[in-house]
């Protein structure tokens, strides 16, 4: 088969290598445009980009995936399957462009947590499990027949980070058993079931990042693990921006006062939430790097 791969961040590597190293042709990938990084604004691939670049595979880099140009230039390369893996949305014309179909690998359990940010969810929802799905693209996003899932536990401390470094290698073998079903013609697709309470997963933003002392210590200590290390957390203590990347929890029948803060300055940061007392233990000032508290603490007096 001829195989078209569109995807652009470090999630999606694992999947086109796998394809790449089973001899799988890849006549072209699809990936984001450079983007500016830095105070020099220099121009920086994406990972996919990258990877295709060492590959010597075949690169599109559109703006506009509608464009005429664009549209001529993906019908030249006669893909019989279109493979997704976190790319974005795509217009009717492109994914019913190949015979074979447009597949997308999602991390999650479909049909729970549709959308941007499945893994952060499931981990900020408290959720003992998820796991990897391929399904045929439709024109709403997420909703097309199951192909092929496979779950995996979600450890009590896992954070988003762990369980994205292990969800994109799940998934890559999920993509190459997909692959490989579609090419032998030997699979059967299912409709995905319909669910009581809808489980969605939108996209995070910045603003959405602030703990809320008023939560429980379960729930917080959920939020955190599920926004680090990206976007992460964050809060503001005695005037100052943390984001917030790793905390314990102690919980307490005697808070007197949610948002209290206390430390004894060398060892400990510890904030009241609802029921318990949230020790931050891994964190980061505004304009420093990343540090464990007690490292934090030689540089900052919180007792000001």
């Amino acid at each position: 088969m001829n195989i078209v791969f569109m995807g652009t961040p470090d999630f999606a590597v694992p999947s086109l290598d796998i394809l790449v190293k089973n001899g799988f042709n890849i006549v072209g990938v699809i990936t984001a445009t450079d983007k500016e990084r830095g105070r020099g604004k220099k121009l920086h691939p994406s990972p996919v980009k990258k990877y295709a670049l060492e590959k010597g595979l075949h690169i599109l880099q559109p703006k506009n995936l509608k464009n005429p140009v664009f549209l001529a230039e993906l019908k030249a390369l006669n893909a019989d399957l279109q493979v997704v893996v976190a790319f974005r949305m795509l217009p009717a014309l492109v994914f019913e462009m190949p015979p074979k179909g447009t597949i997308n690998l999602h991390s999650s359990l479909l049909p729970n947590y549709r959308g941007a940010a499945p893994i952060n969810w499931a981990i900020i929802n408290g959720e003992k499990e998820s796991g990897v799905t391929t399904f045929f693209i439709e024109q709403k996003i997420d909703t097309g027949e199951i192909l092929f899932q496979e779950k995996m536990a979600i450890g009590e401390a896992e954070t988003a980070g762990e369980l994205h470094d292990r969800m994109m290698n799940i998934g890559a073998e999920l993509v190459l058993k997909t692959v490989k079903a579609i090419e032998e013609d030997n699979f059967k697709t299912s409709p995905q079931p319909k669910t009581k309470i809808e489980k969605h997963a939108p996209k995070i933003f910045k603003e959405d990042c602030e703990i809320n002392w008023n939560k429980s210590g379960d729930e917080i200590f959920n939020f955190v693990r599920g926004l680090s290390p990206y976007p992460s957390a964050f809060t503001i203590l005695r005037g100052n921006r943390f984001k917030v990347f790793k905390v314990n929890i102690e919980y307490s029948q005697n808070i007197s006062t949610v948002g209290t803060i206390e430390s004894d300055n060398k060892t400990y940061i510890k904030v009241a939430c609802k029921d318990a007392w949230v020790y931050l233990t891994d964190l980061q000032l505004a304009g420093k790097k990343r540090m464990n508290v007690e490292d934090l603490l030689r540089g900052f007096d919180f007792t000001v």
